[in-house]
């Protein structure tokens, strides 16, 4: 009688006991898996991309999709860095009006101030405008294609965020590392922060954004964190080990919502942390800086993009039913998910 080496009986010892199939060296184990039926129910929420929105797309070609907003009537306010910058959708995905050709060098990020007002930073032209929704311009903060670091000029800012009393708080983000705070007529009132990393200093502040109890959400990116303050510039709190936030939006109910990457340290060559991102989240906050969700989405830096997939996710915009709105800067689109429960 031929030997079993022990190995091999150990092997098949193994796999009577757990249930298992041994196969020949061309086939593979197969476990046996008992037959349940398992109730196929989602207990957590998630998001379906449409990848048929907009239907309505613009002639005009997008590129780097820099920021996104949704006003109170419904309508998708986009940003892109084409030809054409500003584009509105309704919700249904039909274009209802473009301009801002030839206004704008790097337009970063566009919010909706509390009288429907669209505000615009322009990295590249340091300056921040002021327009009604038919686009015409209402104000300009700054000296455009002037940078500087005095009470008159910026120098690469980020984005603004305007205050039901009309003032203007700017995060004056890539090189100047302050926010700063402007009243209703453009006119400087004061300026905090510095570049660094203790409490109330930044390090590429890239996003603000505003509270319904006026507390001010500054997203300091290359810091990995979120630094809360009150309107006088006083440091109330941070939100660290939470990701690499690249743009803070926050809705009528106070639900923070934050686009960005997970937690990342500085790797040899960095000029900006995280760049190119490991990932792409969407995390969602209270006001007190409790995690309620958070989303993982596909992340490919290929020349070609699927749907649902993002690369350098930049603008983020929620509606009243709680869909995403996402616009990427490689990927160069925005993209509607739609919320599932």
């Amino acid at each position: 009688m031929r030997k079993v080496p022990r190995p091999i009986l150990l092997v098949a010892v193994i796999s009577l006991v757990a249930g298992t199939t041994i196969c020949g060296p061309d086939t593979c184990a197969q476990e046996a898996i008992p037959p349940v039926d398992y109730p196929r129910v989602n207990l957590s929420t998630g998001y379906r991309v449409d990848p048929t929105w907009p239907e309505g797309k613009s002639t005009y070609a997008w590129k780097a999709m820099a920021g996104i907003a949704v006003d109170d009537s419904g309508l998708v306010w986009t940003l892109n860095r084409g030809e054409m910058p500003v584009q509105v959708y309704s919700p249904e995905g039909k274009l209802v009006r473009q301009w801002g050709e030839g206004q704008f060098i790097q337009p970063h990020q566009l919010s909706i101030g509390p009288r429907g007002d669209i505000w615009i930073a322009d990295a590249k032209k340091h300056a921040v405008y002021k327009f009604a929704p038919s686009g015409q311009l209402l104000l300009t903060i700054g000296v455009p294609n002037e940078p500087g670091e005095d009470d008159k000029h910026f120098k690469r800012p980020t984005d603004a965020v305007e205050t039901p009393a009309g003032d203007v708080f700017i995060s004056d983000g890539y090189s100047n590392n302050r926010v700063v705070h402007c009243d209703a007529k453009g006119r400087f009132v004061k300026t905090f922060g510095e570049l660094g990393v203790k409490p109330g200093q930044f390090s590429l502040p890239h996003s603000i954004a505003l509270d319904s109890q006026g507390r001010l959400y500054v997203a300091d990116r290359n810091n990995g964190r979120v630094q809360v303050f009150d309107q006088d510039g006083k440091f109330l709190t941070e939100w660290r080990n939470r990701c690499v936030p690249w743009t803070i939006r926050i809705t009528a109910k106070d639900e923070v919502y934050i686009c960005g990457s997970s937690p990342s340290h500085w790797r040899e060559g960095n000029l900006q942390l995280g760049i190119p991102p490991k990932d792409q989240l969407v995390m969602k906050f209270d006001t007190k800086g409790n995690l309620q969700r958070w989303w993982s989405f596909p992340f490919t830096q290929a020349d070609t993009w699927k749907p649902g997939e993002l690369s350098w996710v930049h603008g983020i915009a929620v509606d009243a039913k709680g869909n995403l709105y996402l616009g990427d800067i490689t990927g160069q689109r925005v993209q509607r998910f739609e919320l599932v429960e």
